[in-house]
């Protein structure tokens, strides 16, 4: 796992860079809040987690690491495309199967809520929530109904990694509970998906198979990230 200077030395890299990595890593730039992220915790089911956050984490620290807050805004940006991807997958209507229209709805409802999650928690806490970018999938959906599904099982499989590779970064507790909460929702989607597409158990490579790199997922770091996302982000 890279340390903080690494990480941070990549963003900055990143920052330099021209269109898409410069828009993106604006997107997901850290803004200031006060007070721990127990709404998101709350959000996604954790009511004691939002209670301790309230109260312990209130004795001991009166603002999150800013780190933190990028991190969250980061996934926020994700989780924008990811609910944007099954939106625009529904509304195509190249899914002709019924069920799994009611899965591609299941799952945007889900996508949708992360958003709202964590972009209502960032406003509450006073800070500037990532922008939703803006998106092209038309080849995508152009390729007709199992290459939307299988899009959908790497995205998955993306946002379960992406989501792993920031664990070892993130300073709180609540947030980190938060975090895994939606981490372990992912990884559930992308084994469904990947087992609808007929990838089976394992893919033939790492972002594939419900369990993409053996016993172990392998996380992902912001620049990965940014490279497999970067075919979706409009110019």
């Amino acid at each position: 796992m890279p340390d903080s200077d690494t990480q941070a030395s990549a963003l900055q890299q990143l920052q330099d860079d021209p269109g898409t990595r410069k828009r993106f890593l604006k997107m997901v730039g850290g803004a200031g809040a006060a007070g721990a992220l127990g709404l998101i915790a709350a959000a996604c089911g954790g009511s004691d987690s939002s209670k301790s956050a309230s109260t312990g984490a209130a004795t001991t620290t009166a603002r999150p690491a800013s780190s933190d807050i990028a991190i969250v805004n980061y996934a926020l940006t994700l989780e924008y495309l990811e609910a944007d991807f099954y939106a625009q997958a529904v509304k195509s209507g190249q899914i002709k199967d019924r069920a799994t229209v009611e899965l591609a709805k299941h799952i945007a409802e889900v996508e949708q809520a992360h958003v709202d999650a964590l972009h209502a928690t960032v406003m509450k806490l006073g800070g500037k929530p990532a922008a939703k970018p803006a998106t092209k999938f038309d080849a995508v959906l152009a390729g007709g109904p199992t290459k939307i599904l299988e899009t959908a099982a790497t995205v998955e499989n993306l946002g379960a990694a992406a989501y792993l590779g920031q664990a070892g970064r993130i300073k709180s507790k609540e947030i980190l509970a938060a975090a895994l909460s939606i981490h372990s929702v992912e990884a559930r989607h992308a084994a469904a998906l990947n087992k609808l597409v007929g990838r089976g158990f394992k893919g033939g490579a790492p972002l594939e198979g419900s369990i993409p790199d053996g016993a172990f997922a392998k996380a992902m770091t912001m620049e990965q990230v940014l490279a497999a996302v970067k075919p979706f982000l409009a110019a």
